[in-house]
């Protein structure tokens, strides 16, 4: 991620873990939540197995997206960050699948089935918000 938009998007992303990938699968649309770490120029995502999502993104563009839209402190900007690019399975290095972290035991009852994407972006998209020193446009009153 060479650029200034492409560096900011890195270190916003790093300030996360998860966020959603959004793809089609017989020819409608969805949203998958998906743990994400940065590595280098691209992004790898952990997904669950189950419900084909990770299939359906493989050899697909897919968008990606994450904030901090519900974790920011009242007088904090609030930002996000959409990448578009080519999402291909991906075999993690023992560092990578360390900086994961643990994966969770179960999805929707179902044993969780970690899968590795990786996202190489063509296109990456930076929000920033800034101004509501207290808090109070955020939350509806002003």
């Amino acid at each position: 991620m060479p650029t200034d938009d492409r560096r900011l998007a890195a270190y916003l992303l790093r300030r996360v873990d998860h966020g959603r990938v959004a793809s089609s699968m017989r020819a409608l649309p969805f949203l998958a939540a998906a743990r994400h770490i940065v590595d280098g120029r691209r992004l790898l995502l952990r997904m669950h197995k189950g419900g084909g999502h990770p299939t359906a993104c493989a050899g697909s563009v897919v968008a990606y997206g994450a904030d901090n839209l519900n974790s920011a402190a009242p007088a904090d900007a609030l930002w996000s960050v959409q990448l578009v690019g080519l999402c291909e399975p991906v075999e993690p290095t023992p560092d990578q699948l360390h900086r994961f972290g643990p994966a969770p035991r179960r999805v929707d009852g179902a044993p969780y089935e970690p899968v590795y994407l990786r996202i190489d972006p063509a296109i990456v998209t930076v929000h920033l918000t800034e101004g509501a020193e207290d808090g109070a446009e955020r939350h509806g009153r002003s």
